[in-house]
């Protein structure tokens, strides 16, 4: 007999619906507490002594002018006694080679030197934080003043903190326009409510750009947004001294009572105060190794330095280290040794080769410019006596801060005679278009032939009949065919 089939019972399936992932995390807020010691006493140095330069220079004097002023408007640049022009770019590209080879060097040295103590990010977020201590107080004032509910005496701490951020952020913006426009002039036009809107716009955005960047995103411009943080690792190696925790000396970890020795109760060092993480401005736990976001501070040793006398252990458990040092338990001494390495000493020596060729350009440097430009609307001209004629316009740039004359001859056309159609004489740092004729004679243009011919306007800058300073600048002379 055939079986028979049953009919299949069919169960319908029900597809989950997706679970959601986001893929923003927002930031927990950092509230570092304040520390005090000796790397927190160099920090606070290099807080004075940068803003000090900073607020200062707009208004320091130098031949009755501002000491430091870049005026695009005229194309001029001074820094006390020099005088420079954009056809002196070549001293910023060694500046900024200058810079990079100092960057190199100190990262090989001891690693994120600048960020922790004179990276403007840094200052400015310890200024801020400074004034967010005095309105809201030390770290647990400022925790509890979070949680707490809005209340006359929370909107007056937030609000004056708020207020002085922001007079912070517009004195910097007003400082640093100040250096593009003459300081006394600007602020003539503050208290007259005058300035003009690219004034207005660099102070409103430099000056908003420090609060937002110190005020709240902190650390989170160190971790996410500058670039160093990422690409330090290249410049490090195993010999540099990095801010180090010694898991040797300070594991395993507990609490204890003040002076108990760590042997006796089978501990190390530390007693897991967790310090270190609470004075960190990224807030990581130097504990757990070397980490990018360590910007080189040095909180943690101070605090941990004072943990340590507290406890009367010996210092150090946390200290600028190497890793072969910590690894093969090395002395200072040997660690030091081991710093001035080849690689460290070649930057060093390329540093100083690089400052010296750059101060002596500077020493070296011409008082003065010239252009030479050939009148393109007649290229020679016959004139009286059969005489023929070339026109240029030669540009002389004085570049001091006194007024300078010139003498212009040519070399290289026999019988060259040069007619100046203008005064030779330039005021201090002041630039002036001179026009030029160089004649010859008949008899030397046929000696000479048709054509393009080579010659050299030799500048000299005069003090009476004494020749201080010569240029030489090449241009041609046509002679028609």
């Amino acid at each position: 007999m055939p079986a028979v089939e049953r009919p299949r019972k069919i169960i319908p399936i029900v597809a989950a619906e997706p679970e959601m992932v986001s893929l923003y995390q927002s930031e927990a807020k950092i509230q570092s507490r304040a520390v005090h010691g000796w790397f927190a006493g160099w920090r606070w140095a290099l807080v004075w002594a940068t803003q000090l330069l900073f607020y200062g220079l707009p208004w320091l004097q130098w031949n009755e002018r501002q000491a430091v002023l870049f005026d695009l408007a005229s194309r001029r640049f001074y820094i006390f006694g020099l005088v420079l022009y954009p056809q002196d770019f070549i001293y910023l590209a060694g500046l900024l080679i200058l810079s990079a080879f100092g960057l190199f060097l100190f990262t090989a040295v001891a690693g994120r030197l600048w960020c922790g103590f004179a990276c403007p990010q840094t200052i400015y977020t310890e200024i801020f934080m400074w004034v967010e201590h005095r309105f809201e107080g030390d770290r647990q004032a400022r925790i509890k003043l979070d949680a707490a509910p809005w209340s006359p005496r929370k909107l007056t701490r937030r609000g004056g903190k708020q207020v002085v951020w922001l007079a912070i952020g517009l004195w910097t913006g007003f400082t640093f326009v100040a250096y593009f426009t003459p300081a006394r002039t600007l602020a003539s036009e503050a208290l007259a409510l005058g300035f003009g809107p690219w004034e207005w716009f660099w102070i409103l955005f430099y000056g908003f750009a420090t609060y937002g960047n110190a005020g709240y995103m902190r650390e989170q411009v160190c971790k996410y947004m500058c670039p160093y943080a990422r690409f330090q690792s290249a410049m490090f190696d195993r010999d540099t001294l990095v801010i180090s925790y010694d898991a040797a000396r300070g594991d395993p970890r507990g609490s204890r009572a003040r002076g108990v020795a760590p042997a006796s109760i089978g501990k190390g060092d530390c007693i897991d105060c967790t310090l270190c993480v609470q004075v960190c401005p990224t807030g990581i736990d130097i504990r757990d190794g070397l980490q990018y976001e360590c910007i080189g501070c040095a909180a943690c040793i101070d605090v941990c330095n004072g943990v340590m006398d507290k406890m009367r252990y010996p210092r150090g458990l946390i200290r600028y280290a190497t890793q072969n040092g910590m690894q093969g338990r090395w002395s200072p001494a040997q660690m030091w040794r081991r710093v001035f390495r080849p690689r460290v000493l070649v930057y060093t020596g390329v540093l100083l080769l690089i400052a010296a060729g750059f101060i002596g350009s500077l020493a070296v440097r011409s008082p003065f410019k010239a252009d030479v430009v050939r009148d393109r609307g007649a290229l020679a001209r016959l004139v009286e006596d059969g005489r023929i004629e070339n026109v240029y316009r030669i540009q002389l740039m004085n570049s001091t801060e006194l007024p300078q004359r010139f003498r212009i001859e040519v070399e290289g056309l026999p019988q060259a005679v040069v007619v100046l159609r203008g005064e030779t004489e330039v005021g201090a740092t002041q630039a002036r278009w001179v026009p030029v004729s160089v004649q010859i004679s008949p008899e030397a243009a046929r000696q000479l032939g048709g054509g393009a011919h080579p010659i050299r306007f030799v500048i000299a800058l005069q003090d009476g009949a004494r020749t201080l300073a010569e240029v030489t600048e090449k241009s041609t002379f046509m002679v028609p065919r």
